[in-house]
């Protein structure tokens, strides 16, 4: 992708491009520009382009990308085309619109949501003085702590369960209370878990919401640990799995792997 330019933009949903003024200032700022870098930082795509912009994308609870020739049919809540120099097509299919698409400038890119994100969980791994640091004090559920994004950016609902099982802590434990032993448990169990996660593809739920751009199902599922697996038996221990909500998300833990002490 990089090298090549935005031909034609095109926006069908409001919600998708929510982050700006309008679909057509999305679309004048995308269109004519060339791509000069591709990268990713916690749960955002950022492309960066020529003259100053900056493509984000995130994909919300159901989004996901695709790449086509003109001549597929799109798939349903398909709400932005971008046409390639290359006469490819890359789409956002969102059917929650929970994600979005924005176009920033220089200024707008600073005052983002980008700027808050702590380091990624993936390439610029914390040791665990840097981690611990950023918890003390913290009084708020390691659960909530880990989605909030600050600490650490990447980890969804799905591997801060599976990250928190693996370190053997309880997804209600407040981030200060956190020892150096379980902050370095917690950093391994990150490695550990996205790897495996990034080798199977992602994990694509029975609802087929997410889907890698070739349309395959990412393969992660049958090996999670803890997600989605209430009252079938812990993987470790043979526990019945628990499942609670912090924070307004579901969470699945084992109570003898996580005790919460």
């Amino acid at each position: 992708m990089v090298g090549r330019t935005f031909i034609e933009v095109r926006v069908s949903h409001d919600r998708t491009v929510r982050n700006n003024a309008s679909r057509a200032e999305v679309a004048n700022r995308l269109s004519g520009r060339t791509v000069q870098d591709v990268r990713r930082h916690g749960k955002f795509l950022i492309i960066g382009l020529d003259s100053g912009y900056t493509m984000v994308a995130h994909l919300g609870m159901s989004g996901r990308f695709s790449i086509a020739q003109p001549s597929q049919t799109k798939s349903a809540h398909t709400h932005f085309v971008a046409v390639l120099d290359n006469n490819t097509e890359i789409r956002f299919i969102d059917p929650r619109t929970f994600g979005f698409i924005a176009a920033y400038d220089e200024d707008e890119v600073s005052s983002s949501g980008l700027a808050r994100l702590g380091p990624d969980a993936w390439t610029e791994p914390l040791d665990v003085d840097d981690l611990a640091a950023s918890l003390r004090g913290r009084v708020a559920p390691i659960k909530a702590l880990l989605l909030d994004q600050g600490p650490m950016a990447g980890l969804g609902n799905i591997y801060a369960d599976e990250v928190l099982h693996l370190a053997h802590v309880h997804p209600l434990t407040a981030g200060g209370d956190l020892n150096h032993h379980q902050v370095g448990a917690l950093l391994e169990a990150v490695r550990v878990v996205l790897g495996a996660a990034i080798d199977a593809g992602g994990t694509t739920l029975d609802d087929l919401a997410y889907l890698l751009p070739d349309g395959q199902a990412g393969e992660s599922l049958e090996g999670l640990r803890v997600y989605g697996r209430e009252d079938q038996p812990c993987r470790t221990c043979g526990t019945a799995i628990q499942r609670i909500v912090v924070r307004s998300r579901s969470t699945h833990f084992c109570p003898s792997c996580q005790p919460h002490v």
